[in-house]
């Protein structure tokens, strides 16, 4: 079974930055695109970013112009640079992986604070 593993969050100002990175514990070829969700407290969780193998990106828009995607299909990599972060994006980012046969991979997530 594959794994995703989240990492970069922590805790951070008003206004400052953080760079998430996502990589699975096995490559694969089969990926078609990678992403990330977040999920804050009593809230659903939602699409933060996207990117396709096909280089196409789509972003919530509460993010755009903020964050940046940005991955590496042959090895399965996938960063999300984050600034100008807001209280409001305070939540738990997890990775996510779509693949070819349409199956479904998550991370177990990481922590983004935003306070002062």
């Amino acid at each position: 079974q594959v794994q995703l593993v989240e990492s970069g969050g922590g805790l951070v100002q008003p206004g400052g930055s953080l760079r998430l990175s996502c990589v699975p514990s096995t490559s694969s070829s089969n990926v078609y695109a990678m992403g990330f969700y977040r999920q804050a407290p009593g809230k659903q969780r939602e699409l933060v970013a996207r990117i396709s193998s096909s280089g196409y990106k789509n972003y919530a828009n509460p993010v755009k112009d903020r964050f940046t995607i940005s991955g590496d299909f042959s090895t399965n990599t996938v960063y999300l640079q984050m600034t100008s972060l807001k209280r409001e994006d305070t939540a738990v980012y997890l990775c996510h992986f779509i693949l070819g046969s349409s199956e479904e991979l998550w991370g177990r997530g990481t922590q983004v604070t935003v306070s002062s």
